[in-house]
């Protein structure tokens, strides 16, 4: 009998895995084969209607703002954009007569995923088919590329709601294909064609809507007139601005995270014998780090966007933490906690200096097709003296890593280097040479934690649900009203939904010109942690107290009923950063 059943079993993973290997497998025979089981918590969230701004809940009409340019590079842009720059912001208000646009609808996720893209979808399919009943929603699978591939799904009222108010995207799974050739719109312009689709809406972080807006930009000059829609995803945080207050997803990862880090903060203070090294999402930006840190005080903070301006060396920061660890010794205390954002060693100002050129030899044609060794004996004969000998201080496993391939969009991937480990290994290096010397005295023992995917498919938070589901709403009213290269935005998000202000702005306001790959491009410009700003002068006048003290909050687990001041409250940072306005 165990045999049998291991034999079924090994059938069943054969047979899903022959499903994700065929590129045009039928998505909705697979959701049939392997049906969705729900938890108690499941059944009971797919009851939660999200709320929404009071303009979205009838009829609407748009209200134009004034014209718009880019953030920088303004011709640059506008050349490159010509049909799609200086277009309006856009407000949608009441209305009392209802548009019954007829139109068939194509959504795609792209990139990482994030809580709440599942309400998107089903924002856009409720306001699609509250237009026009004979609206369709086709989901295009495993990301960008199922456009170009042809493989898609239709999204049916039975089928959205196993999706409801819940985390993943694995209604029609993610992908990362760039779409930036023209051999691509073409191709995606077939199947387009065939189910008479009138948009795209792709929901995605800063990369993916620069890609959504070229899509835009060449599907308006070929006059194919098929628009093209944003939204705006990323747990990171670093997709935001005057008109994109956050990101979807920020709130609810950073509420996963911090349950974790005051889980680590408890147990830490109960044991009362390690130093806990956490790493933290945020590639390009810590407002992860900084809002966890935010919620749960722990002794120690790491800010790239600081280490960066205060042209900080590695040693720097490990001696800055070393200090720490030092002076709560001296009272016994030889614990702690230190938030780590995950993309900290590219801000070290030398060791960005490195990668800069990495990149630039790394993108010639010479540097493909090598091995791994030959890779990093290529880079090594080719860059600057200055940055040789960076690399070559660097521990074996970092420099290699810095030297091998980057991601589809050029960026090193920095959720592969075990920054946690480097700085713990490098502070106990530290304080045995000072134990030597009379300058320590205390324990010194650790543990490490990378929290990234224990974040990015929880289930969302009510802000956002109520979110997420505002956007893909605001996305089809910007469908309906014939906008195209606009991204869904609503902001007034710190009051109550139903007085939370919905619109589009244009993706062309956000960009500006960046080298990547070796080459400029239009890219969107990414919101790093501002030291001036509220959240991080909050954080940094109690910073002290905390690494010497022991201040430790419990945010505990994500509220989902209760007191609206326990379960509907924002982020400290958007709280922080909206104060006042």
């Amino acid at each position: 009998m165990l045999f049998i059943e291991i034999c079924n079993k090994m059938g069943a993973y054969i047979s899903f895995f022959s499903y994700f290997c065929n590129a045009k497998f039928n998505y909705s025979n697979y959701i049939n084969k392997f049906s969705m089981e729900k938890s108690a918590l499941q059944w009971a969230r797919s009851a939660y209607q999200p709320k929404l701004p009071k303009a979205l809940q009838g009829a609407v009409k748009v209200k134009e703002g004034a014209p718009t340019q880019s953030v920088d590079n303004q011709e640059d842009i506008k050349k490159l954009f010509p049909n799609t720059y200086g277009m309006p912001l856009i407000e949608f208000v009441e209305s009392d007569k209802a548009n019954t646009a007829k139109m068939n609808v194509g959504v795609i996720l792209s990139g990482g995923q994030a809580p709440g893209g599942h309400n998107v979808i089903t924002g856009l399919f409720d306001t699609i088919k509250k237009l026009n009943p004979e609206n369709r929603l086709y989901g295009f699978v495993l990301g960008p590329g199922g456009l170009v591939d042809h493989n898609y799904l239709e999204i049916t009222a039975d089928f959205i709601e196993d999706y409801r108010n819940t985390g993943g995207f694995d209604m029609i799974g993610s992908g990362r294909t760039k779409l930036e050739k023209v051999d691509q719109f073409e191709k995606g312009l077939e199947i387009i064609r065939e189910l008479d689709i009138k948009a795209i809406v792709i929901i995605g972080g800063d990369d993916s809507n620069t890609n959504a807006c070229v899509l835009a930009e060449y599907y308006a000059a070929k006059n194919y007139g098929v628009q093209v829609i944003g939204c705006p995803k990323t747990i990171d945080g670093d997709l935001k601005n005057d008109q994109i207050e956050t990101s979807f997803g920020f709130d609810t990862a950073c509420k996963t995270y911090s349950e974790l880090i005051g889980n680590i903060e408890r147990d830490c203070n109960s044991a009362r014998k390690y130093w806990h090294f956490i790493k933290v999402m945020g590639r390009s930006a810590s407002h992860i780090a900084l809002e966890c840190a935010l919620q749960c005080q722990p002794n120690i903070c790491l800010v790239s966007e600081e280490v960066e301006q205060n042209e900080l060396t590695l040693d720097d920061v490990v001696e800055y933490i070393a200090n720490a660890v030092a002076r709560r010794a001296e009272d016994g205390n030889n614990f702690g906690t230190v938030i780590i954002p995950e993309g900290l060693i590219e801000f070290i100002p030398a060791i960005k200096k490195l990668i800069a050129e990495l990149n630039d030899v790394l993108a010639r044609p010479e540097a493909k097709n090598l091995t791994r060794t030959e890779q990093i004996d290529f880079v090594k004969q080719q860059i600057s003296d200055e940055n040789l000998s960076v690399f070559n201080s660097l521990p074996t496993s970092v420099a290699q890593q810095l030297a091998l391939d980057r991601d589809p969009h050029g960026n090193v991937q920095v959720s592969l280097i075990e920054t946690e480990k480097l700085l713990s290994s490098m502070v106990a290096t530290k304080l045995e040479r000072w134990r030597k010397t009379g300058m320590f005295k205390g324990k010194f023992a650790t543990q490490h934690h990378f929290f990234g995917y224990e974040g990015r498919c929880a289930a969302p938070s009510n802000f956002d649900a109520d979110y997420c589901y505002a956007l893909g709403t605001s996305a089809a009213q910007l469908i309906a009203n014939g906008k195209t290269g606009y991204m869904a935005i609503v902001k007034n998000t710190t009051k109550p939904a139903d007085q939370w202000i919905a619109g589009g702005v244009p993706i062309t306001m956000m960009m500006n010109m960046e080298k990547r790959n070796g080459e400029m491009k239009p890219v969107i410009r990414k919101a790093l942690v501002e030291l001036d700003g509220a959240p991080f002068k909050c954080f940094a006048a109690q910073r002290d107290r905390w690494a010497r003290e022991t201040a430790y909050v419990y945010p505990g687990p994500i509220q989902y009923w209760g007191p609206s001041e326990v379960c509907d409250q924002p982020t400290k940072t958007l709280a922080l950063e909206q104060e006042g306005k």
